[in-house]
């Protein structure tokens, strides 16, 4: 037989399941929040390495977390639980990720470095020795299109710009040191070109 206490009971289940749903969400909403918290920290303390070291990586936890913010917003706090974990892993993994490659540059940067510093000081004196040479034998004219004037400026020059290389060397900048040198390097091999100096000839730096 119906009656009003059986139609009841439907609305009664339907609206006790709705209060559980939403004591569950409740319940998810502040661990949920803190995982939110806790990746957000872990990347302020990595972005700034992450950025200029593993650029790519950084963005993807960035998109990452921007799509758990989105699920959050919505009050899908159980996408946030558990995908969070993974997105804090992947954020603590930056400052890893971007010591890794820090250390790698380094190294290249050091090692480039020393071959630098090793062969342009000896080119520069190369090409000063060519260019006294040159003026100490008049009878001996250089060839057409030499011009001793304008090898000796832009010696001085590249000479200039080596100091500021071995400079920024020992300021610990390794990175402008050796892009200062590749510069002064580049124009050694202008100034050897014009004076018809190769300077991977055996001997030529003695």
């Amino acid at each position: 037989m119906f009656t009003m206490k059986s139609a009841a009971r439907p609305v009664r289940f339907a609206f006790l399941c709705v209060v559980l749903v939403m004591a569950a969400c409740a319940g998810q909403k502040q661990p949920a929040q803190k995982l939110l918290a806790d990746i957000d920290a872990t990347m302020i303390a990595a972005s700034a390495e992450a950025a200029k070291y593993v650029p790519d990586q950084l963005q993807d936890v960035q998109i990452r977390l921007s799509e758990l913010k989105a699920a959050f917003d919505k009050q899908d706090y159980a996408t946030v639980l558990d995908r969070a974990p993974a997105v804090l892993g992947a954020a603590q993994m930056l400052a890893t990720a971007a010591a890794a490659r820090k250390d790698e540059i380094l190294k290249t940067l050091s090692d480039q470095w020393t071959v630098l510093a090793g062969t342009v000081p000896e080119d520069m004196i190369a090409i000063r020795n060519r260019i006294d040479m040159l003026r100490k034998k008049p009878a001996r004219k250089p060839a057409a299109g030499v011009d001793l004037d304008a090898a000796k400026s832009s010696l001085d020059e590249a000479g200039s710009l080596w100091s500021k290389a071995q400079a920024a060397f020992a300021g610990g900048s390794l990175d402008e040191a050796v892009k200062t040198a590749q510069a002064v390097k580049s124009k050694v091999d202008a100034i050897a070109a014009a004076l018809m100096l190769d300077l991977a000839t055996p001997g030529a730096r003695s």
